[in-house]
């Protein structure tokens, strides 16, 4: 058996690059969002209202169901709250 070593988990279980690179951005935006809505205490229902999303879909998103959610549809909802997202690019 030999031993893999990997930059991050997204690269350990998805073996396209460009995949992995979306999965990481994804990642990084939900955890951001998730601690925005727990700093200012809100319960799922009024992050909901604040985000223009249902109750539910906060529930997807606080719970990491990353597969659930668009780059694009969480880069709206940073927005939405108030939050401003850069982007950086580095050469590979």
């Amino acid at each position: 058996m030999t031993e893999s070593h990997f930059k991050s988990v997204w690269d350990a279980i998805e073996s396209d690059a460009s995949q992995a690179e979306n999965l990481k951005l994804r990642s990084a935006l939900m955890m951001a969002i998730a601690e925005r809505v727990k700093a200012r205490g809100w319960t799922q229902s009024v992050a909901a209202s604040h985000c223009g999303l249902t109750q539910p879909r906060v529930n997807d998103l606080l719970r990491g169901r990353i597969s659930r959610f668009s780059l694009d549809a969480l880069v709206n909802i940073a927005a939405a709250l108030g939050m401003q997202v850069r982007l950086e690019v580095d050469a590979a």
